[in-house]
């Protein structure tokens, strides 16, 4: 007992208060990081949407926590390693040769973090949009300096080093876009079909649940798309609140089907009509 009694005196009251500070600190940045980077961000993005902004200050906050949280442990870490005794020096200048050794092969995680760290200042994408990165898209659920972790529809989670991303597609920054390709059968008057579309989409903005995700309170019919093999594919787009596209086209297709049925306009499917040709009169070929 004397002798821990003695360690504390000398000692341990040292760490104790290191480690206290270097808690002390990190709660405050915790609690204080956020705020100051909401009225940055408020400031910054002015005139964005809130969705936007509430993306962009949740994933600033939790790369500032998470950074300066790891900075503060290896801070602590090597004060207590010096109020113990033991020398910080040696290792230190032992792993600026091991790194100078490993440079070559650490080449590909400094490229992670300096990409990591344009995706951040660039604003590319957040935590909870949804990207599209070569052939996988899917929500980002983590964005750190080094790596992007990503949520596909089938419940997949995929890591990716930040240094791979060569071209990301972001689906829902600041707003998406539903686009559809409506097909009919080739007897239907096009004109009438195109009003009907319009008129379908008009009303689906007057609805209570669905107006406020709309933005494009009227379509735009870009053109008769595709002569296709069983029908006409007319083309139609309009915008929407970000990450509700999807939700948009499915009502959208499920209203539109019923009012062509309503109205008796044929929806085409694939089928094949076969011809044989003219019947021979039966007195060709015959002599007189």
């Amino acid at each position: 007992m004397e002798v821990m009694a003695v360690w504390v005196h000398q000692t341990g009251w040292k760490i104790f208060l290191i480690v206290g500070l270097c808690v002390g600190i990190f709660v405050m940045i915790r609690r204080l990081a956020p705020l100051a980077i909401r009225r940055a961000i408020k400031r910054q993005m002015k005139g964005k949407r809130k969705a936007e902004k509430e993306k962009r200050i949740r994933t600033l906050s939790r790369l500032a926590v998470t950074s300066s949280g790891i900075g503060l442990t290896i801070l602590a870490v090597f004060l207590c390693f010096e109020q113990v005794g033991i020398n910080i020096t040696t290792p230190l200048v032992g792993l600026g040769v091991f790194g100078a050794m490993m440079g070559f092969g650490a080449q590909s995680m400094v490229r992670d973090f300096i990409a990591g760290f344009f995706i951040h200042l660039e604003n590319q994408y957040n935590v909870g949009d949804v990207i599209k990165v070569g052939n996988i898209a899917g929500v980002v659920e983590e964005l750190s300096l080094r790596r992007t972790i990503l949520r596909d529809l089938d419940g997949a989670r995929h890591v990716i080093s930040n240094g791979e991303i060569k071209i990301v597609s972001n689906l829902t920054q600041e707003w998406s876009r539903a686009h559809l390709n409506i097909s009919v059968a080739y007897k239907e008057d096009l004109d009438r079909v195109m009003k009907l579309m319009r008129q379908t989409w008009e009303e689906m903005t007057k609805d209570a649940d669905w107006g406020s995700v709309m933005i494009s309170k009227t379509p735009s019919l870009l053109r008769v798309d595709r002569f296709a093999d069983s029908g006409i594919t007319i083309k139609m787009v309009g915008e929407t609140e970000p990450m509700r596209q999807w939700d948009v086209m499915g009502e959208y297709r499920r209203r539109i089907k019923k009012v062509f049925d309503r109205e008796g306009i044929e929806i085409p499917w694939p089928h094949i009509k076969m011809y044989f040709g003219n019947p021979v009169p039966p007195n060709i070929g015959k002599s007189d």
